[in-house]
């Protein structure tokens, strides 16, 4: 099925489900702005919209029903994801409101949740920036289940480790992240610059190298 097909069932399903105040909060909170996401983001990266739950209900710190927009419940992982826009959650927000909205969040991330916010303006304009982040999100989430795989997700999160450090990483880096010596730290480096994800920096007249950087397009990586 495409994705109108894919749609139109799935939300069908979960519409037949539910009743009262659980279907009508589903009738009238998944509207453009939660299809777009699932059509220009989710859709484009897994293809499906399996253990996607629209208009999930969740308790906030108060006790009280709070409807998220969409949860994903694989069973290795509780994920929380709402498309914000800015009218709603910027501009018409009072500070009472920013609060609560806040203690929410973060009672849902004690409560074993994790939690994403994506620009509604990201979603529907620059949806490769809300693709590539959940990209990074989900393959850092997903269990490594085959040994074959573990060299894999060492590169992918290498890779994380120098995005966080603004594209140039050392040894010593490597070193304090993945509790390694210098050797190997150096190897796998090497490793993925022999890959063409990362080039050698030379610093100093001597031309020591001491950093890698990222080259462009990296981020394709984590396909």
């Amino acid at each position: 099925m495409d994705f109108e097909e894919s749609h139109a069932s799935w939300l069908g399903h979960h519409l037949s489900a539910r009743s009262g105040e659980r279907r009508g909060r589903l009738e009238r909170g998944h509207l453009h702005a939660e299809k777009r996401f699932l059509q220009q983001v989710w859709w484009p990266l897994r293809g499906n919209l399996d253990q996607l739950h629209p208009e999930y209900e969740v308790p906030d710190w108060r006790g009280r029903s709070y409807f998220a927009d969409f949860a994903w419940l694989p069973g290795y992982v509780k994920l929380i994801i709402e498309v914000k826009g800015y009218g709603p959650h910027v501009r018409e927000m009072d500070r009472l409101k920013y609060c609560h909205e806040l203690n929410r969040e973060t009672f849902l991330y004690a409560m074993g949740y994790h939690v994403l916010s994506f620009a509604y303006d990201d979603v529907d304009q620059r949806p490769d920036v809300c693709l590539t982040l959940l990209r990074m999100v989900i393959a850092r989430l997903q269990p490594v289940q085959e040994p074959a795989k573990r060299a894999l997700f060492a590169e992918k999160e290498l890779i994380r480790l120098a995005v966080h450090l603004d594209g140039e990483i050392r040894p010593k880096d490597v070193e304090r992240h993945f509790t390694v010596d210098h050797k190997t730290a150096v190897r796998m480096l090497r490793k993925l610059c022999d890959k063409g994800w990362l080039h050698p920096c030379a610093r100093g007249t001597g031309q020591r190298l001491v950093r890698y950087g990222l080259v462009r397009g990296m981020l394709e990586y984590l396909d």
